[in-house]
């Protein structure tokens, strides 16, 4: 039974798979075509929350480097050189909090505004 069903759009029937038959329906401009969906999924492109996400995370790397070098300036200033390294330090705390860390910048920038103004009331006594 189901080898006696005829195709609607192209009237050909199911049995004729000669090959000379098939050449001539072709040459004739009786092409037999195929469409289908595709079964698989289509590619799906990373949302944008998830971007956003990858970017919030390589931003907040490089402001973690950053502010631990602020951190690091910040705490040499409360014995050395306090304006310039503690200014340094505020400086590179507010770069890493721009970049994603903000607690590491918070803590740069605040050891060094407080080794600035422990040196302006230490100063008088050296």
């Amino acid at each position: 039974m189901a080898d006696e069903r005829k195709f609607v759009d192209h009237n050909i029937d199911v049995r004729d798979t000669n090959e000379e038959i098939m050449e001539e329906r072709i040459n004739n401009g009786d092409y037999l075509e195929e469409a289908s969906a595709e079964v698989a999924a289509p590619f799906a492109a990373p949302r944008r929350d998830e971007k956003e996400r990858e970017i919030n995370r390589n931003e907040e790397t490089g402001g973690r480097g950053i502010g631990y070098f602020g951190i690091a300036l910040s705490i040499l200033a409360l014995f050395v050189l306090p304006v310039l390294f503690g200014a340094a330090g505020i400086v590179l705390g507010f770069i890493a909090r721009r970049r994603g860390a903000e607690g590491i910048g918070a803590t740069a920038i605040g050891i060094g505004a407080a080794a600035i103004i422990i040196s302006l009331f230490l100063a008088p006594f050296f």
